[in-house]
Order: C-alpha cells, then sequence, then structure tokens
C-alpha cells in the first residue's frame, strides 16, 4: 500500500507540472504570435534579403573596380591607398563594406574620405546608393512587413 500511495503522489507532481506548462503558454501567447508572424512572412524575409545582397553586391563590385586606379596610383599617398584597399580592394572586402555602409548607419564614414580624397563625383553614385538602396528600398521593405 505504501508503494500506491508513493505513485500517486508522483502521478500527482506530474499533472501539477503539467498544468504549470499551461500556465506558462497563455503568458507567451504574445511571443506565438510573434513566431507565426515571423514564419507567414518567410518567404517575404527571404527575396528581400536577395535583393538586398544583389544591390550590395553589385555597388561593391562597381567599387572594388572604380577604385582598383586609385589603389594602383603610385601618386596617391600610400596611406590613403592602403585604406581603401583595406575596405574596397577586393569583392569581398567591398561587400562587407557596402553591407555595414546599408544596414549600419554609420555610412558617412566609408564615403566621405573617398568623395573628399579621390574625386568628388563619387557624391553621385553615393547619394544615389543612399537615397535608393539605404533609404528606400529599406523603407518599403518595412512598410512589406507592416502591411503583412
Amino acid at each position: 500500500q505504501g508503494n500506491m500511495t508513493f505513485i500517486r503522489l508522483v502521478r500527482l507532481v506530474r499533472l501539477s507540472r503539467g498544468l504549470k506548462v499551461i500556465r506558462v503558454m497563455k503568458a507567451f501567447s504574445k511571443l506565438r504570435i510573434l513566431l507565426r508572424t515571423v514564419v507567414a512572412s518567410f518567404f517575404s524575409l527571404f527575396w528581400s534579403m536577395v535583393l538586398l545582397g544583389i544591390l550590395i553586391f553589385g555597388a561593391a563590385i562597381f567599387l572594388c573596380q572604380m577604385l582598383q586606379a586609385t589603389i594602383e596610383d603610385e601618386t596617391v599617398e600610400f596611406e590613403l591607398r592602403q585604406w581603401i584597399f583595406e575596405y574596397y580592394g577586393t569583392s569581398t572586402r567591398a561587400s562587407l563594406t557596402m553591407f555595414e555602409f546599408t544596414h549600419s548607419g554609420g555610412w558617412p564614414n566609408y564615403s566621405t574620405r573617398i568623395i573628399k580624397e579621390v574625386h568628388p563625383a563619387y557624391a553621385i553614385f553615393y547619394l544615389a546608393y543612399v537615397s535608393l538602396v539605404v533609404f528606400a528600398v529599406t523603407r518599403i521593405i518595412t512598410a512589406l512587413f507592416l502591411r503583412d
């Protein structure tokens, strides 16, 4: 009889744990709603990241190619050439720079020196990129997720 009482007590403890789980699940209803929303918008998220990736990579390749002449020009100050190579010297470095440029909010850190010390015409590219990609495309993507 002692064993049966112990088994009943264990069952009662398990039942109380189950009730606690139900209470916790009710407390996390907002989290479940948020997770369902993320799962429902996964395809929109995927394609928006593909679009941003294409735009970032295209801009990175453009800048990498345009700045190669400056990197190779020995009349340009060595420290500037080294800085340009560090941020734009290869497609990988340029892609990382443009990713940070797009998403970090610190885009003047990457553009000002190019505009001032290499050529002012780069301001046209940076102005177009910031206007179209950093502001317009990211705002459109945000609006898309708010609508969904």
